[in-house]
């Protein structure tokens, strides 16, 4: 069995078994290693070696989640949840409580959305707004899953798809530059036209989600949310315009610098000088926010040390020559087999930015010899980098929202986030990518 496969297989068992992500992607990455033929020592010094790659993004959001519990303390998201609860007690049930409920929505997904492309900030603003709406949503019974499958998808389609932001660094400096790199002319190239039908794709899951999978009731322990949540937060209109300014600035700097720790800090700081966090609990405000975004830290480095296991096995080539000897010159089965491959090789490394230098080397020859276009091309290696980011138990685009539904404890990482947006996402963006590769 190619060491890829059965790696991230074991992974995948492992997690949804209930085995902690970490634990699994180290059992994962060590059983891949093995069946590659790599000793045990030879497994481990790779794995150490890789997990330094994740040092920074770890430490990013630390500080990020320094910053979130600071503007927590400001009281902002609680304004806004105060606001939401006053229109559920007027409003009552029926129909005004659906329009709440999709009010919410609405709001969580321009937010995430926004977090890519014109303040981006990736998943830091998931453990400012999202904790102090879950009374809300307790109260109007929404399904916590519709609510991951809202901000996976905000986290991910606008990277690829609109080339701004987070997403101008995935089309244009990872994704046409690596084609570009590989043999494809990529002068001209319309990359949002590459990438519309899958990013369609990623709306009908969405739709799919919001109208059908999850549009019932779902209940929750009321009293476990207050028991986490500071329900008691006071705000002023002093520390709410303090907060605003503390996210202005640390936008500002992160462009400035092209450093979230910076950026972070420099927010966290504002707060302090203001005296919205006082300068004797600015010490355990900064440790408690370090501490709710940790454990994604955590999961982070240990993706990239199974990565760095992944790439040092030989393998992930391997699995690709041993789908083109399937393929012959069926273009329709190639470009399936590739787009599976990629969802595989994704799943495992956790990072949709990661995965493509890996298989645009392996792919664009490939589909050069099939005869595929460049747009075709584009939109190959765009899905198939894409693919398995939502759905992956060690991605930041499940941890995140993870991260601010279940402060809880009401809501499973794998079960309530992973399985769901793997269901809605990565099945459509596989049929509606093939579609893509079909027809451009």
């Amino acid at each position: 069995m190619n060491a890829v496969v059965a790696a991230v297989a074991i992974m995948l068992v492992l997690s949804l078994c209930r085995i902690h992500v970490v634990v699994a992607l180290i059992i994962g990455a060590i059983s891949g290693g093995l069946v590659a033929g790599l000793s045990l020592d030879a497994t481990i010094a790779a794995f150490n070696k890789g997990l330094g790659g994740g040092a920074t993004v770890a430490l990013s959001y630390a500080t990020l989640g320094a910053f979130a519990v600071a503007i927590g303390k400001s009281g902002l998201a609680h304004a806004l949840a105060d606001k939401a609860l006053a229109l559920v007690g007027r409003q009552g049930d029926g129909a005004a409580v659906n329009g709440i409920r999709f009010l919410i929505i609405g709001l969580l997904l321009a937010v995430a959305i926004s977090s890519q492309n014109i303040l981006p900030i990736h998943i830091a603003f998931i453990p400012l707004v999202v904790p102090p709406l879950l009374y809300v949503m307790a109260k109007l019974n929404m399904d916590r899953r519709l609510v991951a499958c809202v901000l996976t998808f905000g986290l991910i389609t606008p990277y690829m798809f609109l080339p701004v932001g987070f997403g101008g660094i995935y089309l244009n400096e990872i994704l046409l530059a690596n084609v570009a790199d590989n043999g494809v002319d990529a002068t001209g190239l319309n990359v949002m036209s590459a990438m519309a039908l899958p990013a369609l794709g990623m709306l009908v899951g969405l739709l799919v989600a919001v109208f059908f999978s999850y549009r019932g009731d779902r209940r929750y322990d009321m009293d476990a949310i207050a028991r986490t949540e500071r329900v008691d937060v006071k705000y002023s209109p002093r520390t709410l315009a303090m907060a605003l300014v503390a996210i202005v600035v640390a936008f500002v700097v992160q462009l400035w610098l092209g450093s979230m720790i910076l950026g972070a800090l420099a927010g966290f700081v504002l707060f302090n000088l203001s005296g919205v966090v006082k300068w004797k609990e600015a010490d355990d405000l900064f440790t408690e926010g370090m501490k709710m975004l940790a454990m994604i830290g955590f999961i982070m480095i240990a993706a990239n040390g199974f990565a760095e296991v992944m790439r040092e096995t030989g393998e992930i080539a391997t699995l690709v020559q041993g789908s083109v000897a399937m393929i012959g010159n069926n273009k329709p089965l190639a470009a399936l087999l590739m787009l599976v491959v990629g969802l595989l090789i994704t799943m495992g490394i956790g990072s949709s930015f990661s995965t493509i230098p890996i298989i645009a080397a392996l792919y664009v020859p490939l589909a050069l010899q099939m005869g595929f276009s460049p747009l075709a091309i584009v939109a190959l290696v765009g899905t198939a980098g894409a693919l398995g980011d939502a759905g992956s138990p060690a991605s930041d685009s499940t941890l995140g929202p993870t991260a601010g539904l279940n402060v809880d404890g009401q809501h499973n990482h794998i079960w309530d986030t992973v399985v769901p947006t793997f269901l809605h996402y990565n099945l459509p963006l596989l049929g509606f990518g093939w579609l893509a590769a079909m027809v451009l």
